[in-house]
């Protein structure tokens, strides 16, 4: 059996399971920038919640920054690891589909009452 012939049966057999992963580093890529798009929503919906506080409001805000910095990098490790369509499509994906359920907010935000 020739060199070249062993060679085309490894990688040929190889490549699936290359495949797979991935798209298993992508997918947790994506969980991650889902992750962090899902920080940066609740943390501005606080921020914007927590009225005249302001010492609390600025550290949330600082908070948000943080997050969006942390957000914008994951795209570029995206982009620089599996490709700019890659990141384009993880992007919109999440952005599509990452948010607070309906009425979570409301429970999230509520003012606790004292009991009498």
């Amino acid at each position: 059996m020739s060199v070249h012939l062993l060679d085309t049966v490894s990688v040929g057999s190889a490549l699936p399971h290359a495949l797979a992963k991935r798209e298993n580093l992508i997918a947790a890529s994506k969980n991650e920038l889902a992750f962090l798009r899902y920080s940066i929503i609740l943390t501005s919906r606080w921020e914007a919640s927590t009225g005249k506080d302001m010492e609390r409001r600025k550290e949330l805000r600082a908070e948000v920054k943080h997050l969006r910095l942390q957000y914008s990098q994951k795209i570029d490790d995206i982009a620089m690891t599996f490709g700019i369509q890659s990141a384009i499509d993880a992007t919109e994906e999440v952005e599509r589909t990452v948010g607070v359920p309906v009425g979570m907010d409301r429970n999230l935000f509520a003012t606790p009452t004292k009991k009498r």
